[in-house]
Order: C-alpha cells, then structure tokens, then sequence
C-alpha cells in the first residue's frame, strides 16, 4: 500500500553557504554520487525530476513524480535551505519527502537510516575536501553478502578490529591501495566510513534492509580512476565471499 514519508535533518558545519550550494549542486561526486541540476527553476533534477526551486545559494528543491528506475517509489522530493550562521558557516535543513508504494516499514527504515550517513559524508566532505573534484566509484559485494554479519565481515577483511570506535586512527588494507592510515569517522551497525588524506570510503550494510553491502569511493587524487577502483574493490568483495 502507498505511504507518504517525511525525513527531516538540520544540522550546523563550518563552510560558507556558497560551499554547500556547491557541494550540493555541482559537487555531489564528493560525497554522494554524481547528479547533475539544470540551473534554473523549471529546469532538469536527477532521477527525471524538475527544480522547482533555485535559489543560490539559499534554497534547492528537486520533485519527481515518477522517479526513474526507483520501483519502489513514486513521488520524491528533496528540499534543502542554506542559511548563514553568525560568526560564520551555516546552517543547513534537509528535507527529503515522497511516496513508497512497498515495503514501506523496511524501506522507510533504510533511507532514515542511509540519510544520516549521506549527510555525515557531506560534511566530511565540506571539512574536509571541499572545492576538490571527485572520482565517483560503487560496487555491491555478491549477493551472499545479503546476509546477517555482511557488513561485519567487511570490517573485518579491511582490517578494522570489532572494538574500533568512530573517530579512531586505524591501519586499514584497501582493495587496490595496499596499507594505508584512516580515520573511522563513522561507524555504526548498518554504515562504516573511512577518510584518508585523498579519499573516502563508504560501507553499506544493506544486508539490514534486504541487499548487498555495498561500498562507494570518492577518491580525490589527482589521477583517480574509477575503473580501477571498481575492479580492484570488485575482485576482493568477490574472493571476501566466495
């Protein structure tokens, strides 16, 4: 049975409202994955949507009535206002509305639960690499991952101990990279996030809401290269669960 839903987040950084617009509108391979908004109200928002409001840098709002390749969804809407704080940064509400036509308590679930994660990263990325273009990699592990402990053994192949908590320094062996230094700067049992000086990593444990985990890198080194990226996070998920 269709449902509407409502997910609300406000939230304080320390980057000027023009750097969140930025982030948000033409940055989003930073942290998110990459979309593109035509300029203008009326014009073109991802997943077949229209702006309905364009307000640099003050107000975004993309709506799609019938979102494309989102079967469980019909309606969405994203709305973001960006405000100056005093003394400077901002303060920013997010509010992501619609309609889910299935599975509505686990679907409801997940995308509660997957904002607050998006939302982390964005910041990260607006503290941390904010005005550095993005290298967008995602990849789902096999669908043996779809399994209670999926994310665990994730963690656990990266190298991350059971105890590590967020904000930790950790020593961590990313596919394609070898050894490296990390930060865990998130980590919870549905979501783990791994910052370095030129990129971050994201682990979804969608096992929770009835999929794979999956992994994106936003690498912001000079030279990235998604493919590789992909093959080499690609081979070890495979091997991971074979």
């Amino acid at each position: 049975m269709s449902k509407e839903f409502e997910i609300v987040r406000e939230f304080e950084v320390d980057a000027e409202p023009q750097q969140v617009w930025e982030a948000i509108t033409t940055g989003t391979a930073g942290w998110l994955w990459p979309m593109e908004y035509e300029p203008r109200e009326g014009g073109a928002a991802p997943h077949g949507g229209t702006v309905t409001a364009w307000d640099p840098p003050h107000r975004l709002t993309g709506r799609t009535e019938d979102a494309e390749g989102i079967t469980q969804q019909t309606f969405n809407q994203l709305d973001h206002v960006i405000e100056p704080r005093e003394g400077g940064g901002s303060w920013v509400r997010y509010v992501h509305s619609g309609i889910l036509v299935e599975d509505w308590d686990n679907q409801y679930d997940g995308a509660n639960k997957h904002t607050d994660f998006y939302l982390h990263t964005l910041r990260q990325y607006l503290l941390h690499y904010t005005g550095k273009a993005a290298v967008f990699m995602s990849v789902d592990a096999p669908d043996a991952s779809n399994e209670p402990g999926g994310l665990d053994v994730v963690s656990r192949g990266l190298g991350l101990a059971d105890d590590a908590t967020e904000g930790a320094a950790v020593r961590v062996e990313l596919p394609g990279t070898g050894p490296v230094d990390a930060v865990l700067d998130y980590r919870n049992p549905y979501f783990v996030g791994l910052r370095t000086d030129d990129a971050m990593y994201r682990v979804f444990g969608r096992n929770h809401f009835g999929a794979p985990v999956g992994v994106s890198v936003h690498d912001f080194a000079a030279g990235a290269d998604a493919q590789k990226n992909e093959e080499a996070w690609r081979t070890w998920l495979t091997g991971l669960f074979a």
